[in-house]
């Protein structure tokens, strides 16, 4: 990891890597919207879906191999929290296998991709309201999983654009 990564990685706690990503689909998510407004290309919007759907993917499975199994420790009691969360990553992802598999021509293309933005912010929501808050409060050491997290978001990355 070169020296301006560390850095980087290090002044990012992993519940703020988390709410930046939230912010960064959301925001994809209305240019979507506005897109179909707009009555954008079948191009154009299959483009931003696969977007949406690749940072998804990756988020997801950072909190599942890094976040999810940390929060779990630490919230001793609430573990349903993150078994919530869980199940809600199991709907989105079927989602974003069916977004994936289609094209915006086919039917309920755009239904599916507003749905799935419908579940990332009531997802989001939970996380950021109920989990976040107590896994803050819990010990956890955000600063030293906010690395780890940040490293394995890269390898994804990395990983996604070598394979394209």
């Amino acid at each position: 990891m070169s020296t301006a990564t560390r850095t980087a990685t290090t002044s990012t706690d992993a519940i703020q890597l988390l709410i930046t990503d939230h912010q960064q689909v959301k925001k994809l998510f209305k240019a979507y919207q506005q897109l179909i407004h707009a009555e954008g290309g079948d191009d154009e919007r299959q483009l931003l879906a696969q977007e949406i759907c690749a940072k998804l993917t990756v988020h997801a499975m950072i909190e599942e191999e890094l976040f999810y199994p940390a929060a779990r420790q630490m919230l001793t009691g609430d573990e349903d929290l993150v078994d919530e969360a869980d199940v809600e990553h199991a709907s989105a992802k079927e989602l974003i296998r069916q977004i994936i598999q289609s094209a915006p021509g086919d039917p309920l293309y755009d239904a599916k991709v507003k749905v799935l933005g419908e579940y990332i912010d009531h997802h989001v929501r939970e996380e950021e309201d109920e989990m976040f808050p107590k896994v803050r409060k819990s010990g956890l050491d955000v600063r030293a999983l906010g690395e780890e997290m940040a490293a394995r978001k890269d390898d994804l990355l990395a990983d996604m654009a070598g394979a394209e």
